[in-house]
């Protein structure tokens, strides 16, 4: 039976391999998600067939299974695109709490009574395990508090809040050796009070961070938790754990290192940064306008996209709210049957969730070779005819290349200004996610179409058709 185990977690962690080789690219991330959902379905057999699985505690591990797996695909069933960056959010805080509850429960009533140094190793195990999973916990619920609206998107800066940050983490790692060198009794409390604290680390980590800074801390809590499960697969002697933390902590580590380069900022900056602390002022420094805004109607706009050749589509987190992608694939394929070259352009920060754009064009049905990103399509701008922005608004500012006194000041933007005409679909003149004030409205190449993103949609596809 051991051995079969071993070939089933091997066999897992291979699909698991498999699932994130294939979500690097739209064409294979259908099949990557299912040799994820394979790879699990392998574990979680494994794990039933568990010499250390008892027949009469079967039932109690088929009961939450069958349990968890319903809420699970319930709630999935139910949420929208636009809610998923919550969802995850919200997932990642269940990795957290359980690996806090299975370190308590390791702790409290362990399998081997072991002595020296084995007996250290195994309790820093367990203080890594249930420490990570609380940060992770914590800032999770925060990210998702922020992401579905109930908590407000600024940053919460609190005065000489690197130097509570410092405290709370040098306290954490101080905690360790009473840890170790108590009893049960006392080793049971501190490791109380390290998990208190480590839960106001990860909740104040959070807090202090923007919106704008919003998909990069989603994609952050991915590979703590990741690290999570990596430490519960040390303290339990489970290897698939091990590999299966490490494949998602180091990727999910990856991918955040990929969207801070994407916007020019360094990590360090967006965890301790506090982005969007202070009120932002216009490109130019001054609260006054900044030209007057020319806006454009449906005929117009559908006038001027008979005349183009070249069309590049900007969708930003507007569309997902709006749910106007199958309006969007409704137009480009209009477009393109009459031989008009179209294209998407994407932001790695684009939405709340990485990725988050290209998962909603795929569901409409926009082809994947249309579909470029930010560094492939910015030199394209030039020759385009019509630059329609749906929803964007950081991702286009330009005040991120030529105002200094921006926070996001430097961060690689989708120049569609550079169009001969750049349309941006708004419903009002508000700022984005980052709370900074775009140039990119009055513009001289800009025009302003306002309403519903599907609503226009709609009405400018029913214009090019007659």
């Amino acid at each position: 039976m051991g051995n079969l185990l071993t070939v089933a977690y091997l066999v897992a962690a291979a699909l698991f391999i498999l699932s994130l080789a294939g979500l690097a690219s739209q064409s294979t991330a259908r099949r990557g998600n299912y040799f994820g959902i394979f790879g699990m379905a392998v574990a979680l057999l494994a794990t039933l067939f568990h010499p250390e699985v008892s027949v009469g505690n079967l039932g109690w591990v088929l009961g939450a299974t069958v349990i968890g797996g319903g809420i699970g695909a319930l709630l999935a069933s139910r949420v929208a695109m636009t809610s998923m960056p919550e969802l995850v959010a919200l997932l990642h805080s269940f990795v957290g709490v359980a690996a806090v509850l299975v370190g308590y429960s390791t702790f409290m009533a362990p399998e081997a009574e072991l002595v020296g140094v084995e007996k250290i190793i195994h309790d820093v195990e367990i203080f890594l395990d249930v420490g990570i999973g609380a940060i992770t916990f914590t800032g999770s619920i925060v990210a998702w508090a922020k992401l579905s609206g109930r908590m407000s998107g600024k940053p919460l800066v609190l005065p000489s809040r690197h130097l509570l940050n410092a405290v709370a983490a040098g306290l954490c790692v101080a905690l360790v050796v009473p840890f170790t060198a108590a009893g049960p009794e006392l080793g049971l409390f501190v490791l109380f009070i390290m998990t208190a604290v480590a839960g106001l680390l990860g909740a104040h980590l959070v807090l202090a961070i923007g919106g704008a800074d919003m998909p990069v801390v989603v994609s952050l809590l991915n590979s703590y938790s990741g690290w999570t499960a990596a430490a519960a697969g040390f303290m339990l002697g489970n290897d698939l754990l091990i590999v299966t933390g490490a494949l998602v902590g180091s990727s999910g580590a990856i991918l955040s290192y990929i969207m801070c380069e994407a916007m020019n900022r360094s990590i360090w900056n967006v965890v301790f940064g506090g982005f969007g602390a202070t009120p932002v002022k216009p490109s130019g420094g001054t609260d006054e306008p900044q030209g007057e805004v020319e806006p454009i109607h449906i005929e117009g706009l559908a006038q001027r996209l008979r005349e183009a050749e070249r069309v590049i589509v900007i969708p930003g987190y507007g569309m997902a709210v709006a749910q106007a992608q199958h309006a969007v694939q409704e137009f480009s394929e209009l477009l393109r049957s009459e031989g008009k070259t179209v294209k998407f352009a994407i932001h790695p920060v684009a939405g709340r969730l990485p990725g988050h754009m290209n998962v909603l064009l795929a569901e409409a049905g926009v082809p994947y070779d249309i579909v470029l990103e930010m560094d492939e399509i910015n030199d394209e701008f030039n020759d385009t005819d019509v630059a329609l922005v749906i929803g964007a608004n950081d991702i286009v500012n330009p005040g991120a290349m030529t105002d200094a006194s921006s926070p996001i000041y430097g961060m690689p933007v989708l120049e569609s200004w550079n169009a001969n005409t750049c349309v941006v679909l708004k419903r009002s003149m508000n700022v984005g996610y980052a709370g900074v004030a775009n140039p990119l409205f009055f513009h001289p190449h800009t025009r302003m179409l306002f309403g519903d993103a599907k609503d226009s949609m709609s009405k400018l596809v029913t214009a090019l058709r007659s």
